[in-house]
């Protein structure tokens, strides 16, 4: 019988991972970047294999008449399975969190109080499409000391699979215990809300994906979960700003891929300068097929933008529209994002220092940008290797969440004799 046919009894999983914990924690990081070293070779020398199964995903995804956006979430090709590999050879370079002294005082009743970062144990991840946070997610839990149960996708099922195999692989290979990676093969929603009841076991569950699964992950589980959610990322067109940069940093936000959670969504405009770049804007994102969807003060300008409702403020497209608003000043601009934005990334694009620096202190996001692309949010980008996903809540970990927000910390206390 095939591994991954066994993989459906969710608390046996659980104990297993349980036990694969425990080995984990206590790897030293150059054993930890062999086995990282052995699934970057395994993937690059199973290519075909791996294309071959993301196929039967991508066939079955058309036969339910899936959109493109969504196939490119889901589709791979060598230089993506290569890109894994290479997030996984990243994340063997960077330092190693488990163990990193984080505080260590001496009290005057001669206690020595240290705080140490160690492993958070087993992380459960939920997630849809995107076969390469089967990589991803491993190698970075893997790297902090951890044990990782995943549950994809149905549509991305067979890469899946085939994924975590070639992974499971290259852990036996070099002594470790498969069972640091397990995947859920059944596709049932019960067996998911299983997962999401797996206290005792799984330690903390982290959801990626659209608004639905977040927040069904948020409402059902008992387990703790850490929230990375949906992208409504705005950009704000101050008075002050460069146009030229504005169009670029707006273009590259909104079409360099429209179906990740970074992309900007949602447009700001000071009526100041609304008359002369809108109509560019429109020129600009007309040419890019993109329907945008405004307020009255910007459908008085432009024509030939639609109407926006409430609801278009608010929303996380993944496709080729985006909301327009004009305001009067940077105090409006900052309650229009703060009232619809999901604490994702907000950027404004400005020459005015002081307008730079409000717009920094009063925005309430995981990432906030001055002249810069929302697109940057990432944990690559930011020098984290592979991520495992965008924290938009405030607990134990927010933005892009690299390896020391895979660790939590514990205490270690030395005495001699001391009683209270």
């Amino acid at each position: 019988m095939e591994w991954w046919k066994n993989m459906t009894d969710i608390v046996e999983m659980g104990k297993r991972a349980k036990l694969a914990a425990g080995q984990c924690g206590l790897l030293g990081e150059e054993e930890k970047n062999r086995v990282l070293e052995a699934a970057a070779r395994a993937l690059k020398s199973s290519v075909a294999a791996i294309l071959a199964e993301n196929e039967k995903d991508i066939a079955a995804a058309r036969e339910k008449g899936v959109n493109e956006i969504m196939i490119d979430r889901l589709a791979l090709n060598e230089k993506r399975i290569h890109g894994m590999a290479e997030g996984l050879l990243k994340v063997a370079a960077l330092k190693d969190p488990v163990g990193e002294l984080v505080s260590m005082e001496k009290r005057p009743n001669g206690l020595e109080i240290m705080n140490c970062r160690v492993p958070l144990g087993v992380i459960g991840i939920i997630y849809e499409s995107r076969p390469n946070v089967t990589a991803d997610a491993f190698g970075l839990c893997f790297k902090a000391g951890n044990a990782v149960i995943l549950k994809g996708g149905s549509d991305a099922l067979c890469s899946n699979v085939k994924i975590a195999g070639v992974l499971r692989e290259a852990l036996a290979e070099c002594g470790i215990t498969e069972d640091a990676l397990q995947l859920v093969s059944d596709t049932d929603r019960e067996t998911t809300r299983g997962l999401m009841k797996l206290n005792g076991y799984i330690d903390v569950l982290i959801p990626r994906g659209g608004a639905g699964l977040i927040r069904s992950v948020v409402e059902n589980s008992t387990v703790p979960v850490i929230e990375t959610g949906t992208g409504n990322c705005h950009i704000y067109v101050d008075e002050s700003a460069d146009f030229d940069m504005a169009l670029d940093i707006i273009d590259n936000a909104k079409t360099s891929r429209m179906s990740v959670c970074n992309a900007c969504e949602s447009l700001v405009v000071h009526s100041g300068i609304a008359g002369e770049f809108l109509p560019r804007l429109y020129e600009r994102l007309g040419a890019k097929e993109i329907t945008m969807r405004a307020d009255e003060a910007a459908r008085a300008i432009c024509s030939g933008m639609e109407e926006a409702t409430e609801e278009d403020f608010a929303r996380e497209y993944l496709g080729r529209m985006i909301s327009i608003r004009v305001v009067d000043d940077i105090g409006e601009a900052i309650r229009h994002i703060n009232h619809y934005n999901t604490g994702h990334s907000e950027a404004i694009i400005t020459k005015d220092y002081g307008n730079a620096r409000r717009f920094l202190r009063e925005v309430d996001a995981a990432a906030v940008y001055v002249n810069a692309s929302t697109r940057f949010t990432d944990g690559e980008e930011f020098g984290f290797g592979a991520e495992i996903g965008i924290s938009t809540q405030k607990l134990h970990a927010r933005g892009p969440m690299g390896l020391k927000a895979l660790t939590t910390t514990k205490y270690m206390i030395f005495g001699d004799g001391q009683i209270r």
